[in-house]
């Protein structure tokens, strides 16, 4: 057998079944982050603003900021907040990277005769009332998305609002 990087083979756990090495590169590069994706240091910079909005404006809330895939990057959970609103924070902040809109915007499209009525129930549940915003960096490029859950959804709206804003001050 002639040995090369593309006839390289790999052993991975039980059953051992044989993957190619570009395979178990690709594999582990989904570990890497994006090159349009949100860093740590914007994540927290949106985050703690997003707090502030909220102390200022008197609310208690949970904040969730997700990277350009959907996946969780920053949280805070302010002290007294509603358990229930930190998976409803999460979930704005993964439905308006699914879908690139605030969430607000969504949900006039999913009220009963709807172009996209009963959505909710897709991708794990989704949430489509206001307080879920994408994040997009000064290109204009969508990186990552905010959710704020715990006031009404005008606070909510408001506090994610002013927090992503903060991103395109730099």
């Amino acid at each position: 057998m002639k040995k090369g990087i593309n006839q390289m083979i790999i052993l991975i756990h039980k059953p051992y079944k044989i993957l190619p090495v570009s395979l178990l590169l690709f594999i582990s590069s989904l570990h890497a982050q994006l090159p349009n994706d949100i860093s740590y240091e914007e994540a927290l910079k949106i985050t703690l603003a997003a707090q502030k909005v909220a102390i200022d404006t008197n609310s208690t809330v949970n904040i969730a900021v997700v990277d350009a895939g959907a996946n969780l990057k920053a949280f805070i959970r302010m002290d007294q907040s509603f358990l229930g609103s930190i998976d409803v924070a999460i979930k704005k902040a993964k439905t308006a990277r699914y879908f690139n809109m605030p969430t607000g915007e969504l949900g006039k499209l999913t009220q009963p005769g709807g172009a996209i009525y009963n959505i909710e129930l897709s991708n794990g549940g989704l949430v489509t009332f206001p307080g879920g915003i994408p994040i997009k960096n000064k290109n204009g490029t969508i990186i990552g998305a905010i959710g704020v859950s715990g006031g009404t959804i005008e606070q909510d709206h408001y506090i994610a609002t002013q927090a992503v804003k903060t991103i395109l001050d730099e």
